[in-house]
């Protein structure tokens, strides 16, 4: 009896899907979605604005931007960017390690599928090495 009533309440509980009407979500459309730096140096940070436009009908609202390590450190336009309005998602990488990177930043916002990935891409060139003079 235990076992029934335990398939009852999942197959309600899974049953009830909530969906909203793609009418009802806002559209993105970026300027590009990835970025190569090429060469940068070690030791200075590198920055890229990835620039977007609300095509959709509603206010488009970005609630968060997660990149994919320590390294990179996103910001973003917090105030909802209304239909044909544009926006950004700024990116930051840390050069401090010498060699190839690439990483990604994942924008959550009011769109359909909820997410998108954004990259960025390059190589840090290491530092010339200092000679102390004796």
């Amino acid at each position: 009896m235990f076992i029934a009533a335990l398939a009852l309440v999942a197959n309600v509980g899974f049953s009830q899907t909530t969906s909203t009407p793609s009418s009802d979500l806002a559209a993105i459309e970026w300027v590009a979605s990835s970025h190569d730096f090429g060469k940068i140096k070690q030791g200075v940070p590198a920055t890229f604005e990835f620039k977007f436009t609300n095509k959709g009908k509603t206010p488009l609202v970005i609630s968060n931007a997660q990149p994919s390590c320590g390294c990179t450190t996103p910001s973003w336009t917090h105030d909802p960017v209304m239909p044909g309005g544009e926006g950004h998602v700024k990116a930051t990488y840390n050069a401090s390690n010498p060699g190839a990177f690439d990483k990604t930043i994942t924008v959550s916002a009011n769109i359909e599928g909820g997410v998108v990935v954004l990259h960025i891409k390059g190589e840090v060139e290491a530092a010339p090495a200092v000679v102390k003079p004796n």
